[in-house]
């Protein structure tokens, strides 16, 4: 997995602002994973069924996957740390605004789903600034990631635990303050960072708005590495990731229970765990080609129950999908915020984000005809092939496998440093590919 050589180590990420900054995001994935027990634990209580928590969960979704390419270019025109906490505040009380509903009884489908894409279009300004916060907090942009990979994914295991909880001996109102709590906290965190200057010729831009989204759009094109990925992202999406998260809680559930279920999710929480920890480890020179070999492990989440193994086999697979996972994961974010001009570093995120989010439903709403279609598990095999033909697609692209890492993001204009003229020729400079 080291694709082979190593880079030096660059010094320890801990400082009191990476600090901050880190626990703005792993009590934020704390929040936002109790949200979804929330919800339907909620509406449920309140006589809605499972089509009304799905739309409330869509209308979050939908802002989010439409707005965020907006707000890379917001994030690239002003400065993103007052960006995020405008969104953190934006959420903070439209959450407090949904636990009162709940703490009253007054719970109206509509306004749930007004909340819920308030929610999405705050969460569009704030994820494109994650990027560029990262490398310039920390000099060793992949250990961060793999920092903040890990708590990340600990926050995603413990919180439906904290939110099932608060629901049994509390309400749901109660889950819903603890999630405005969270971004109340993060934004406190965020209020109390100081970024360091961003370096000449990286800042915001003073073009139209208009000028700015269309040369995102251009600079992403000009990389076939990236929009590579994406475009093989979405495959996967359609093919596998996205029937396999339905299917899977449907068939474990109706063969062994939900107790099994919420076994086999932890196992792949742990497993991102794990992931992560390795990311923190290993530095492989070619990222994306090492990340590429890690993610065939993935093709394990949908294949195991699809095969038909027992609650311990699925535990063990899905663990090891997810540190195959979590591991191309760290790959790929140190690649775009190390890869990518500062200056268009939010907006080239902005449509990873978007196109990794755009064919997830596109699979979920096929999961079902095709399970009737073909069977249940005959398509979460398909959905380990398709993962399996996905990675060895990353391999397969001389732009994606021969990308020779870059600790420090590029300044436009600045001279390449020497490693990266090195190798095949698609280095990563800015326009490569």
């Amino acid at each position: 997995m080291s694709g082979g050589g190593a880079s030096p180590r660059p010094r320890g990420i801990w400082s009191r602002d990476f600090g901050l900054f880190f626990t703005a995001r792993a009590v934020a994935k704390l929040g936002d994973t109790m949200l979804p027990v929330a919800l339907a634990a909620g509406l449920l209580q309140y006589g809605y069924g499972a089509g009304a928590v799905g739309l409330a969960m869509a209308a979050s979704v939908g802002c989010f996957a439409g707005l965020v390419i907006f707000g890379g270019v917001f994030a690239d025109r002003f400065s993103t740390r007052w960006l995020m906490i405008g969104a953190d505040a934006t959420r903070l009380l439209s959450q407090s605004l949904a636990a009162v509903m709940f703490f009253t009884g007054h719970v109206v489908l509509w306004q749930i789903c007004v909340i819920g894409a308030v929610n999405g279009a705050a969460s569009a300004l704030f994820q494109p600034g994650v990027a560029s916060t990262v490398p310039r907090l920390a000099d060793d942009v992949q250990a961060a990631n793999g920092a903040i990979r890990v708590a990340e994914s600990g926050s995603q295991l413990a919180g439906p635990a904290v939110a099932g909880l608060l629901v049994a001996f509390a309400s749901p109102g109660l889950v819903f303050a603890a999630h405005a709590g969270t971004y109340a906290l993060s934004a406190l965190c965020l209020l109390l960072l100081r970024l360091p200057p961003m370096p000449p010729g990286s800042g915001p831009s003073r073009q139209r708005f208009r000028t700015d989204l269309g040369q995102g759009w251009r600079e992403f094109r000009a990389r076939t590495w990236l929009w590579g990925v994406i475009a093989i992202w979405c495959v996967l999406m359609i093919g596998a990731s996205g029937p396999a998260l339905p299917l899977i809680a449907t068939q474990v559930t109706q063969e062994y229970g939900p107790r099994a279920y919420g076994l086999v999710n932890s196992a792949l929480g742990a497993g991102t765990v794990i992931g992560g920890v390795i990311a923190l480890r290993l530095r492989p020179r070619r990222m994306l080609r090492a990340g590429s070999v890690a993610l065939f492990a993935f093709a394990l989440f949908p294949a195991v129950v699809g095969a038909g193994l027992g609650v311990p086999g699925m535990m063990a697979g899905c663990a090891v999908a997810g540190a195959g996972m979590s591991f191309w994961g760290v790959m790929w974010a140190t690649s775009v915020q190390t890869q990518v001009p500062r200056d268009v570093l939010n907006r080239i995120h902005a449509y990873d984000v978007a196109g990794s989010l755009a064919m997830a439903p596109v699979g979920q709403a096929l999961a079902g005809p095709a399970a009737e279609a073909f069977g249940t598990r005959h398509v979460l095999l398909a959905g380990g092939v398709v993962t399996v033909a996905c990675a060895a697609a990353l391999l397969s692209v001389p732009a994606i496998r021969g990308l020779v890492r870059a600790d420090v993001p590029p300044v436009r204009g600045a001279p390449l440093p020497e490693r990266e003229r090195e190798g095949d020729g698609v280095a990563a400079r800015p326009g490569a590919g």
